[in-house]
C-alpha cells in the first residue's frame, strides 16, 4: 500500500505553461490555422504531459499484461483457458497480431504475468516474461470475489514497479491484454462504474452467438449482486469482479502518470483498468491517450466517463495491445508535428491575412 499510497501523491494535471506554449507555437506553423486538427490536440496534451516542447517518444514500449479468470468456468468464452497460456508462448515467439503491429510502430514488447493459470516460470527465468503473478487466475466472480482487497493492491503496485522499472526504456507506454474471458470482468467493472445496465455494456467477446450472450450477461448480473461492488471504492470494484491483469493495466496507467508520461490505451480491457486507474486517481487521465474504439458495446460508456475521444476505430476486438501499437504511429507523428514543421517566420513564408 505504501508504493500505491506514494504513487498517487505524485500524480499532478498536465502542466498548463507547457500546453499554452506548445499551442502558441502550433498556431505559427507553415499551414492553415489547426489544419492538422487532433493531431495538433495530442501535440498539445504530449508538451503537457512531458512538460515539454520537445516531447520524446521514440522508445515506445506495450506492456502487454496476462492472467486467466475464474468465471472462464460459466462458459463466457468460446476459447478454452489453456488459451492464455499458450498465447503468451506466441507473444514471445513472435507470432501474435501484437508482433506484427509493435514491429510496424517500432515498439518493444514487454509481457507480464499477472495470474496465468499455468506454470510459465520457463519464461520468467529465461527473461522473456515478467513474473507479477498475484495468483493462477482469479477466482470465479460468479460465485465470489474475485480476489482479495489485498490482491487488488497487489495488483496495482505490480503494474507499477512493471512502469517504474521501464521507465528508462520507455518515453510513451502502451497497455496491452491476454487472458480468456475477460470482457466479462471488463463489462462488469463498466456496468458497476457507469451505472448502466448490463446488458448495455456487454458484448460479444471473442465472437460469442446470441443465446451464449444473453448467458455471458445473467453470468454478469448476477455477480454483481452477488458480490455487490461498491461503485465509490474503485478497489472494492476491482477485488470483487475484476481480474488480475486488469489491475495490472490500472497500476501501469498510473505509475506512468506519476512519472509524467504518456500512456496509450488500447481497446475495451485496457479501458476498464483506465477506469479503475481513473476512480483511484482522476488526474491520471491527463496521461492517457485513447488509441481507438473497440467493437465491445460498453467501451463507448468507458470512454464517456474518461471524456476521452480515441484516435482509431477500425473496428479492432483484438486486444494485446494491437490498437496502441497503430496508435503509437499518431503519437509520433503529433511529436513531429510539433518538433520538425517550421514558423511562418522560420520558412519566410508570408501567413494569412486578418
Amino acid at each position: 500500500m505504501i508504493l500505491l499510497e506514494e504513487t498517487l501523491a505524485e500524480i499532478v494535471p498536465q502542466d498548463a505553461e507547457s500546453r499554452e506554449k506548445a499551442k502558441e507555437h502550433l498556431e505559427q506553423l507553415t499551414m492553415p490555422h489547426w489544419a492538422l486538427g487532433r493531431l495538433m490536440d495530442l501535440a498539445v496534451d504530449l508538451a503537457g504531459m512531458t512538460r515539454s516542447l520537445r516531447p520524446s517518444v521514440e522508445r515506445k514500449m506495450i506492456v502487454t499484461m496476462a492472467g486467466d479468470h475464474g468465471v472462464a468456468a460459466e462458459g463466457v468464452s468460446k476459447f478454452p483457458q489453456e488459451v492464455t497460456p499458450q498465447m503468451v508462448c506466441n507473444f514471445v515467439n513472435g507470432g501474435a497480431g501484437i508482433n506484427a503491429l509493435a514491429r510496424q510502430a517500432r515498439a518493444d514488447i514487454v509481457v507480464v504475468d499477472m495470474g496465468v493459470a499455468a506454470d510459465l516460470s520457463e519464461l520468467a527465468h529465461a527473461g522473456k516474461i515478467f513474473f507479477r503473478s498475484i495468483g493462477p487466475g482469479t477466482h470465479n466472480m460468479a460465485v465470489e470475489p474475485a480476489m482479495t482487497r489485498a490482491q487488488a493492491i497487489r495488483c496495482l503496485e505490480a503494474g507499477i514497479q512493471v512502469a517504474r522499472e521501464l521507465t528508462f526504456s520507455a518515453d510513451v507506454f502502451g497497455t496491452g491484454d491476454m487472458g480468456i474471458a475477460n470482457t466479462t470482468p471488463s463489462s462488469a467493472i463498466v456496468a458497476v462504474l457507469s451505472g448502466l445496465p448490463v446488458a448495455a455494456v456487454t458484448g460479444r467477446g471473442t465472437g460469442i452467438g446470441g443465446n451464449q450472450l444473453k448467458h455471458k450477461i445473467a453470468v454478469i448480473e448476477r455477480a454483481i449482486q452477488i458480490n455487490r461492488p461498491n461503485r465509490n471504492d474503485a478497489l472494492d470494484v476491482l477485488a470483487t469482479v475484476g481480474g488480475f491483469e486488469i489491475g495490472g493495466i490500472a497500476g501501469l496507467i498510473l505509475g506512468a502518470a506519476a512519472l509524467k508520461k504518456p500512456v496509450v490505451v488500447d481497446g475495451f480491457i485496457s479501458t476498464a483498468g483506465a477506469l479503475i486507474a481513473h476512480a483511484i486517481a482522476p488526474a491520471s487521465a491527463d496521461y492517457m491517450i485513447s488509441a481507438h474504439r473497440s467493437k465491445e458495446r460498453g467501451h463507448r460508456a468507458a470512454l464517456k466517463i474518461l471524456n476521452k475521444k480515441p484516435l482509431i476505430d477500425l473496428d479492432l476486438r483484438l486486444g494485446e495491445g494491437t490498437g496502441a501499437a497503430l496508435a503509437m504511429n499518431f503519437v509520433e507523428a503529433a511529436a513531429r508535428i510539433l518538433t520538425e514543421v517550421a514558423t511562418f517566420e522560420e520558412a519566410m513564408v508570408s501567413g494569412a491575412s486578418s
